[in-house]
């Protein structure tokens, strides 16, 4: 089991984007002091909900500061960008990292970034498998053409190469954020793990990564690579002497930041959209994750890797808000929850 940390770089109420991303930077430094595997960089645009606008630049800025931890997008969000200028970062990422980079890519949503960025609301719609291909290709093969319906160019060589200087691995690892039938099925016949979101509990997981495997299967996908598919959790981890202790930090702090975060989400199109509750949403977090004693963190992760098949965790630990008791709560992940696991 491979337990990591979830950084949105979240600007809570009263707080600066310095601020916000000051501690996401603080944090991932201390995952590495604290033993954890991976540290996963959200991304998103013009809204407090989360204040990194590119999980690949913050991701090299990590990569430089660290030795040993992986870092992965979780996620960059493909539509409103070229597979090709992210296939490229993501090599360069690779190759001077010694193989200690996952890119993570979803379609996003139907928000004024595609209007922004010129990507336009097909891209997000209908747009996503070519741009995933061209993507993966970009990472697998010498060289590349392109004659789809939004991208045409002629054949050019890959460089950097990522498969070249690595010889154990074929390239970065390509991980595909999930939220319905069709990204599940999407993922699958490209033999990509999931990445699953914090908002849905173990048995919806569950019944995810079973219908991952049957789309893999019927996609022809090796039965090895079907068995090994490391698959991904997002939740959130809050740790405490005692669970009321640590519910009761998150629910102190976490409704403000939804609230202010997700209702600044504009659509492209005018389109309606209906908000979590922040409140329930936040008390339907501390149900679901690791969120209390080191005992029960360690027990509602080991469940759900029973319970799933699912072997790594994105973890959000910065629902306090606040830098020190962020850096708290990551090394009692690290020191006091991992040794239980292991």
């Amino acid at each position: 089991m491979r337990v990591g940390s979830f950084v949105l770089a979240a600007r809570f109420p009263g707080q600066g984007e310095g601020e916000a991303l000051h501690r996401a930077v603080r944090s991932a430094e201390v995952a590495e002091e604290a033993g954890l595997d991976t540290v996963w960089l959200a991304e998103h645009h013009f809204v407090p909900y989360g204040t990194c606008p590119s999980a690949v630049t913050l991701a090299a800025l990590l990569l430089g500061r660290t030795r040993r931890l992986r870092v992965g997008t979780a996620v960059s969000v493909l539509p409103t960008t070229h597979p090709v200028t992210l296939g490229e970062q993501a090599a360069l990422l690779h190759l001077t990292s010694g193989g200690r980079f996952t890119l993570g890519v979803g379609r996003g949503g139907p928000w004024v970034d595609l209007e922004v960025f010129g990507a336009g609301l097909r891209a997000y719609e209908e747009g996503f498998p070519e741009s995933l291909d061209l993507l993966v290709r970009w990472l697998r093969e010498p060289s590349v053409a392109a004659d789809g319906e939004r991208y045409r160019f002629r054949e050019v060589p890959v460089v950097p190469r990522p498969s070249e200087a690595l010889t154990d691995t074929e390239g970065p690892e390509v991980v595909v954020a999930c939220t319905s039938p069709t990204s599940v099925r999407l993922a699958a016949e490209r033999g990509l793990p999931m990445l699953l979101g914090m908002h849905v509990g173990d048995e919806e997981k569950a019944e995810m990564i079973a219908l991952w495997r049957q789309h893999a299967r019927a996609g022809g996908r090796p039965a090895e690579e079907i068995h090994t598919a490391a698959h991904v959790s997002a939740g959130v981890c809050q740790i405490a002497d005692r669970r009321t202790d640590a519910a009761e930090t998150l629910l102190k702090t976490m409704p403000g930041w939804l609230r202010q975060g997700l209702d600044a989400h504009v659509t492209v199109d005018g389109r309606a959209r209906r908000m979590r509750d922040p409140l329930a949403y936040t008390e339907l977090l501390c149900g679901l994750h690791p969120v209390g004693s080191p005992r029960l963190c360690a027990d509602r992760l080991a469940a759900t890797s029973e319970r799933t098949g699912i072997s790594r965790f994105a973890l959000l630990v910065e629902g306090s808000g606040d830098l020190a008791a962020t850096e708290e709560n990551v090394r009692r992940l690290g020191a006091e929850v991992l040794p239980q696991l292991r």
